[in-house]
Parts: structure tokens; sequence; C-alpha cells
């Protein structure tokens, strides 16, 4: 590859490519994610892909079905009879958010570029 086309990364690796399709920012040869669009795949860094419009929607729903499902096992009782101490104030919002980030982490870990 042209040397032109080289640039620094971090650690001294060496950054090859055109780079993140959203915001051009090069990657180490091998790195990055490759995202599907309308278009066709797409390769984006780690901060444009976890902003994926579609891994994002995606992410959403596995939340709200999997966090409702855990909601309604763990809190039930809760919901049922409508005592609700302050410590569901934390837990409820909690628990959506570890199934968003374990179906993000599982499809950016799906998606890396090798």
């Amino acid at each position: 590859m042209a040397e032109s086309n080289r640039t620094p990364s971090r650690r001294g690796e060496q950054a090859v490519g055109p780079g993140c399709s959203a915001c051009r920012r090069r990657e180490r040869e091998g790195g990055g994610f490759r995202l599907q669009t309308a278009q066709g795949p797409v390769i984006k860094c780690l901060a444009c892909a976890v902003r994926h419009p579609p891994l994002v929607r995606r992410s959403l729903l596995i939340a709200l079905i999997v966090g409702s499902v855990l909601v309604a096992i763990n809190h039930g009782d809760a919901l049922v009879t409508g005592r609700w101490d302050a410590a569901f104030a934390w837990k409820a919002p909690l628990t959506y958010l570890v199934p968003f980030v374990v179906a993000t982490w599982g499809a950016l870990l799906n998606s890396r570029n090798r």
C-alpha cells in the first residue's frame, strides 16, 4: 500500500485505508466494525458504530422486551401491589439498561472487521 495512505495510530500501529465511513477516522488494519446500510456494508469506528441507527433500534427493541420480562419477574409483586420503594427507581432502569448493553456489545463483537 502506498505510504501516503498510512497515518500513525495509537500504540505505534499503522492506520490504513479510508477509515470510518461516517467520521473518516482511520483505524488500524483490520479494525473497525462492518455494519449494513441501505447502500451496502460500511466500516465504522467504535464511536460511530454505537450510534448506528439500525444497531441502536435493534438493541432498544431487545432491551424493551427482555427488560420488561425481567421487571415482571423481579418486581412483579411491587407492580401489582403498587408499593414501590426508593430502590425501584434505580433498579427498574438498570433492568432495561443491562439487556441494551449486552445486545449492543454482542452486535459489535459480531460485526468486527477482520
